[in-house]
């Protein structure tokens, strides 16, 4: 692969000369001013630097002989950067960007505002891009002039119960998703991509109320213009669920919580985003035909609608609380 040529700095407290907001960049290897950079790679962490290892290798691996570059956006975490993860900038255009703690869509748009792409991949910490994925992201950005937004190919890892529920999942919503003309009613910032001339940088992508969910309210304020993102079915992303199950229950809880305000203002923007009861028995019954395989099962079957049940308990929890506390007239 063909990296630029790039310079290492430690930067002062204060991060880089001319930002106005709390993002400082404590570390980078900044490709040089004059290169081009086609993606801006944007991972926001929160104290996951064992998954992030495994998120920057498989970058490393990508043979797409595009320019890049890898923001890494520390959003407060209480660990400190490791030096494992400060010696990738001797092989990546690597910047780490920290933040005081304020949620994943305040990094992200603090992400935007450190990077120099011409287009924005959204990816996770525990996620693993496979071969050729930023190939084949460049080839669909360069041949659809015409698309802003692009949905990557997202999988699960088998290795596990929970990474077989996680590959049945986005099997199953993916393909239900998927619109005749190729694009995807379905938006995941596990895998996600935009043009950076879509985007308002100094305000960002993300809208910062949105503690949990963002990503569904970018899908939310999309189809409100009549856009939905391009589905890139040769871009696969990996996500590589590394939790056991009762970490996975108590992560539901907590994230169903966070994600109610989130649905509370998709719901104001009069957008349907959730799937109606009907499509929802299709979807079971489809993802009851999928867990046929033997490289999913059944059990993954039974762990994702319990999860979604979950969930689904937590939502309509949260609805309730929201109606009582709201103040009667």
């Amino acid at each position: 692969m063909c990296h630029p040529t790039f310079v290492l700095q430690d930067l002062p407290s204060g991060g880089p000369k001319g930002k106005s907001d709390d993002c400082q960049a404590i570390y980078t290897a900044m490709p040089d001013a004059g290169v081009s950079i086609t993606i801006s790679i944007i991972i926001a962490v929160y104290n996951d630097w064992t998954a992030l290892q495994g998120c920057l290798q498989s970058i490393a691996r990508q043979t797409d002989g595009h320019n890049f570059e890898v923001i890494v956006m520390d959003d407060g975490s209480t660990e400190a950067t490791p030096e494992a993860i400060r010696q990738w900038t001797s092989s990546l255009p690597l910047t780490i960007v920290r933040q005081p703690h304020g949620g994943i869509s305040a990094a992200r748009n603090c992400g935007i505002r450190n990077s120099r792409g011409a287009a924005l991949l959204f990816v996770d910490a525990d996620c693993r891009l496979q071969a050729n994925c930023l190939a084949a992201l460049s080839s669909a950005i360069a041949d659809s002039p015409q698309h802003d937004c692009f949905q990557l190919r997202l999988t699960g890892n088998c290795g596990s119960v929970v990474g077989r529920a996680e590959q049945l999942r986005l099997l199953a919503f993916q393909e239900h998703t998927l619109q005749p003309d190729g694009r995807i009613r379905y938006l995941n910032t596990a895998g996600f991509a935009i043009r950076r001339a879509r985007v308002e940088t100094e305000t960002g992508l993300f809208d910062p109320a949105a503690l949990r969910g963002e990503d569904t309210l970018l899908l939310a304020n999309l189809m409100q213009r009549g856009e939905l993102p391009l589905f890139v079915p040769a871009a696969i992303v990996q996500h590589d669920v590394s939790l056991s199950l009762m970490a996975c229950l108590r992560k539901d809880i907590r994230s169903a919580y966070l994600e109610g305000r989130t649905y509370h203002l998709i719901a104001s923007k009069g957008i349907r985003v959730r799937v109606t009861p009907r499509e929802r028995l299709r979807l079971l019954l489809a993802l009851w035909k999928t867990a046929g395989q033997p490289s999913i099962g059944r059990t993954a079957w039974f762990v994702l609608v319990g999860r979604q049940a979950l969930q689904r308990m937590i939502s309509v929890l949260y609805k309730l609380l929201s109606i009582r506390a709201a103040p009667h007239t």
